[in-house]
């Protein structure tokens, strides 16, 4: 035992010699992260909330053809801008993010009581263009059943005829669950910090001695290479565990600047979670330590055992990518499965659910 604490000693004090190697790895890998998290989440949800309370810019084709149709949008917060001599090309080209045509045929139609069309011309792979192409469809298909109701009404008959089914939804999910789907890449990011914290000892320990030549004199100590081995890896875990408990800190106290409330969500990350994350964390960090070790081992130069551990870090974002793309219901042997089953059990504490239960 004092044999690897004497190995583990070495192995951090050499490490933490390194400075510029420390911060990079300690304190900006993990405080990197939540800073970009909250600042790409407060950016996006701030963009989307003030863009709907803008009144939305519509070029109308043939405005002339439904005067009240016109009216109608423009008190429902629609500016209604002269038409595009080329809509589909404006669209296409992003000057415009739809477009409304009215065709001749709409007033004629309109006055015997037929269905009445309009045409939205908008590209659906702009992704900036949805939340408008929705907004102005629900006021389209609101006064669509203003019209109708109307109709009925002048006829002598009962609205309700119009709506002979009602659906009630009844949403069983709460806001904390809605938050923890949200933000289901929390648990890769923690993944990754534990993969940040160990690569660069686990590279200087194995092939950066190998490169120094200090590993083969290390080994010709009357010294089992077993206890050698179990030092070099407790000081690549204990590095890896550091890291990813700073990660935790960080979206911790990064959680309390997410704009969540605004979105009907919560999001509950603190010390509690903390906790049971870091628990949870705790066999796939040694796991981690020892894959970056044996992987690093195979390397003959520094640059090369870069190589290998920078691909080991996509491992990380294969699970990650099946759950989000194929949804399945949770057993309890995937828990059982690295990465998969911290994968799971990091949402589920997000979500607010009961791990132990499981």
């Amino acid at each position: 035992m004092k044999t690897i604490l004497t190995v583990f000693l070495k192995e951090v004090r050499e490490n933490i010699r390194d400075r510029r190697t420390v911060m990079n790895t300690l304190l900006t890998g993990p405080l990197m992260a939540p800073l970009i998290f909250v600042l790409l989440i407060n950016g996006i949800v701030s963009r989307e909330l003030e863009k709907a309370e803008k009144p939305l810019p519509v070029p109308v084709i043939g405005a002339a053809n439904a005067p009240n149709l016109v009216d109608a949008l423009r008190q429902s917060g629609i500016i209604v801008k002269d038409p595009l001599p080329d809509p589909e090309r404006a669209v296409r080209d992003q000057e415009a993010d739809l477009v409304l045509r009215i065709p001749d045929t709409y007033a004629e139609a309109w006055s015997k009581g037929e269905p009445a069309q309009v045409e939205l011309i908008f590209d659906e792979s702009q992704r900036d263009a949805q939340g408008s192409v929705s907004r102005l469809r629900r006021i389209l298909d609101g006064y669509g059943q203003r019209t109708s109701t109307l109709r009925v009404v002048a006829r002598g008959l009962s609205p309700t005829i119009l709506r002979p089914l009602v659906v009630a939804d009844r949403d069983q999910s709460t806001a904390q669950a809605r938050g923890g789907m949200m933000f289901s890449m929390l648990p890769y990011f923690f993944i990754l910090g534990a993969f940040i914290g160990g690569m660069a000892l686990a590279i200087d320990t194995t092939a950066g001695e190998r490169e120094r030549q200090s590993l083969e004199p290390l080994f010709a100590n009357p010294v089992a290479r077993s206890r050698i081995l179990l030092g070099k890896l407790g000081a690549t875990s204990a590095f890896a565990l550091t890291t990813l408990l700073l990660s935790i800190i960080a979206f911790s106290f990064a959680g309390q600047f997410m704009p969540t409330e605004k979105l009907g969500m919560t999001l509950s990350i603190g010390p509690h979670f903390a906790l049971l994350t870091l628990l949870a964390m705790l066999p796939l960090v040694f796991l981690i330590a020892s894959l970056q070790t044996l992987a690093a081992a195979f390397a003959k130069t520094f640059r090369e055992a870069q190589t290998y551990l920078s691909l080991l870090m996509f491992v990380p974002a294969v699970p990650t990518m099946l759950m989000s793309l194929f949804p399945f219901k949770v057993e309890t042997w995937m828990y059982a499965v690295p990465l998969v089953g911290q994968q799971i059990t990091i949402t589920r504490l997000m979500r607010g659910e009961n791990v132990a239960a499981s």
